[in-house]
């Protein structure tokens, strides 16, 4: 069994207990390079990554109940033992957002609730892997410190993150205290060309984004600080190299993005690629591929995507959920007293593929280790996710949420003004119009098949994780009508600018922007002009003066701007979580201990008590619209499924070309003339 993490009993403690591995590794430095390989002297190595697998641990969909070969480190795991067959020398991490994201992490977080005599599932599947490091990234916190620390001792691997750091309260950060080691140097034995061992000291060092103090503040604030991830590894990459390492391995659970550099940045892999002495960056969080199309127009900021390079250093994402495993082929030179870094390829390989028929077609069978260790607590999950205590009287999904007032946004706000309208009772608050914001958190971010899809009838937990994937907390937030405008506006950068007057197809959604940003906020009506510029970029920066909300009414009247109104959301949005303009922890008016799935669930069972045969309703009330714009082509992109099509027989606006894009997504046509 390895070191456990820090303790929050033990976060006390000095620096020098903290780095006393690295520096194990430093005095193992000096010993191995007594003699030292021959000048020229070469070798290989492959990094294999694991990134983003939210709890996703089988070839399962717990929301459809039925197999899914699209996901499940059961098949990555496959992958990796064959990449560890074709070569000599390997290594392999975990680059976080691991423990949150399925049912199966719900289930052992929230219900069973993980006890210290206890594996958590994820670390039993992991631990058949032989991992030999392990980042933490942003939703590990989602369940709070205590509960990680737990889960995260059970790992037969370390963990390591430079940039979270115990909260001393002191205002000092010379004395900082890291939450877990932020850098590991370990001692590695690799075959070389001539056949021959040599030691290598490999450096890894891991970042998360300084944005979990926002995303997670009922979990963090007071108890610990996030830094910018730039500033850590000009801190601590010259360190392990004075320790001794050859190579340095960056894992950061963070993305790649291009533009100026700011201070505390969410998606700073870019800007490692130019930290001296980085050798190879295994990143992730954006839930995508690269190399991958996404970067294929970047080559004029040193990205190389057909070698999978960033500014010359080797890189990789694996995409989400265990649909690929991250390859880095590593081609090492002794010269100058030093291992240096001569060529790299990087590549994704994929646990299935789509034939002709939009057909899954497994690309491996399952690893029968992995699915050994965690199948009887995907039998208790799946019980647990099945078990009906609600009733709706109509179907519920999310096929049109992003070009339609949808039900499976409308329940979800419905539920948020229910409780925030009883616990305002008798307060201070009562009298203020209650607003409910709601986003479509599956309307194709996962792929082709990610979209909310509930029959009516019976409800299990397993719909209502399905309408509400994240474990937020719900939040009141006391705006004004011009905060709720911007608020708004921020939502429609969802849409690109649709020409006027110009019969060519054109695409309504704009792909960089996430749909989780989309909110849609009811109890007021309001329409969206796409034929007008989005006012705010996908990163909250205001880029025009144009408006495309208008006719914005609350009881049929026309909102002002000083007009005051409580609005319900979640701790992401009201600390700060999307960027969006005039919102922030200041605003909040009521801290709630309650989920907002809870909230759902909870709403679900008493709406089914009132009317006991068919249960509550979810249609929605078609509160916001576009704008009508003459004489254009407009399409977008939602499920193949027959059930999606035939959805679109509800709507006149709404119809299915019977084409489909390279993704596996169906093309459909939007009037909106």
């Amino acid at each position: 069994m390895r070191k456990t993490p820090l303790t929050l009993a033990l976060l006390c403690t000095t620096s020098a207990l903290l780095f006393a591995c690295n520096d194990s590794n430093s005095d193992a430095t000096d010993t191995s390079k007594n003699s030292g390989p021959v000048a020229g002297t070469t070798l290989n190595i492959r990094l294999l990554e694991t990134t983003d697998l939210h709890a996703n641990l089988l070839n399962y969909n717990y929301f459809s109940d039925k197999q899914d070969d699209k996901v499940g480190l059961v098949k990555t795991a496959a992958l990796i033992r064959q990449a560890r067959d074709e070569v000599s020398n390997t290594l392999l991490v975990d680059n976080g957002d691991l423990l949150q994201g399925s049912p199966l992490g719900d289930y052992i977080a929230k219900v069973k609730k993980l006890q210290a005599n206890e594996i958590h599932p994820v670390y039993k599947a992991m631990n058949t892997l032989d991992y030999d490091v392990a980042n933490i990234g942003n939703h590990e916190f989602n369940f709070g410190l205590e509960f990680l620390m737990e889960a995260t001792n059970d790992a037969n691997f370390p963990y390591i993150s430079a940039n979270v750091f115990v909260d001393d309260g002191d205002d000092n950060a010379e004395n900082d205290i890291p939450l877990f080691e932020p850098y590991l140097i370990q001692e590695k034995r690799f075959i070389d060309s001539n056949d021959q061992e040599q030691i290598i000291n490999v450096g890894f060092i891991g970042f998360v984004p300084p944005q979990i103090m926002q995303w997670d503040k009922a979990n963090l604030e007071g108890k610990v600080i996030a830094k910018d991830i730039i500033a850590m590894a000009n801190k601590y990459v010259p360190l392990m190299k004075a320790q001794g390492a050859d190579i340095i391995i960056a894992i950061p659970h963070s993305g790649l993005d291009v533009a100026a550099a700011t201070p505390l940045a969410e998606n700073a892999s870019y800007y490692l690629s130019m930290v001296d002495d980085i050798d190879a960056i295994l990143f992730g969080h954006a839930h995508a591929n690269f190399p991958g199309s996404n970067y294929a127009e970047l080559s004029d900021y040193g990205i190389d995507n057909d070698k999978g390079t960033i500014n010359g250093v080797a890189a990789v994402m694996p995409g989400f959920w265990g649909n690929h495993l991250g390859v880095i082929d590593l081609s090492l030179e002794y010269n100058n007293n030093s291992w240096q870094v001569i060529d790299s390829q990087s590549s994704l390989q994929a646990i299935y593929q789509t034939d002709e028929n939009s057909t899954t077609v497994a690309m491996v069978d399952n690893d029968g280790a992995v699915e050994a260790a965690v199948m009887h607590d995907h039998d208790e999950t799946r019980t647990w996710v099945n078990e009906p205590f609600a009733k709706v009287s109509a179907p519920i999904n999310s096929y049109f949420a992003l070009v339609n007032d949808d039900p499976s946004i409308q329940i979800v706000t419905d539920a948020q003004t229910w409780y925030t309208q009883k616990i305002i009772q008798g307060t201070e608050l009562e009298g203020l119009p209650v607003l409910s914001a709601g986003a479509p958190f599956r309307a194709g971010r996962g792929g082709a098949d990610d979209y909310t899809a509930i029959d009516a009838g019976d409800i299990a937990y397993r719909n209502v994780a399905d309408l509400y994937i994240y474990p937020n907390i719900l939040k009141v937030l006391k705006l004004n009508g011009a905060q709720i405008k911007e608020w708004l506006e921020m939502s429609a950068g969802q849409f690109n600018q649709i020409e006027v007057n110009n019969n060519a197809v054109q695409s309504l959604i704009n792909p960089d922007f996430p749909s989780y940003n989309f909110d849609v906020i009811d109890g007021i009506s309001y329409q969206i002009d796409v034929s007008q510029a989005a006012r705010y970029s996908a990163k909250g920066v205001k880029v025009s003066d144009d408006e495309r909300v208008n006719n914005l009414t609350y009881q049929g009247k026309a909102i002002t701007a000083e007009q005051e109104f409580l609005v319900v959301t979640n701790n992401y949005r009201a600390s700060g979580g999307g960027n969006f303009p005039n919102i922030g922890a200041d605003k909040i008016v009521i801290d709630s201990p309650n989920e907002n799935r809870q909230v759902v669930a909870d709403y679900l069972a008493e709406q089914t008590s009132i009317n006991t045969e068919f249960g509550l309703d979810p249609s929605a009330d078609m509160n916001w619209s576009f704008t009508a714009i003459a004489n254009v082509n407009v399409q977008f992109t939602s499920s193949n499924s027959d059930q999606a099509k035939s959805y679109s027989q509800k709507f006149s606006h709404i119809t299915p070309t019977n084409l489909t894009n390279n993704d596996g997504f169906a093309l459909y046509t939007l009037d909106l003339n």
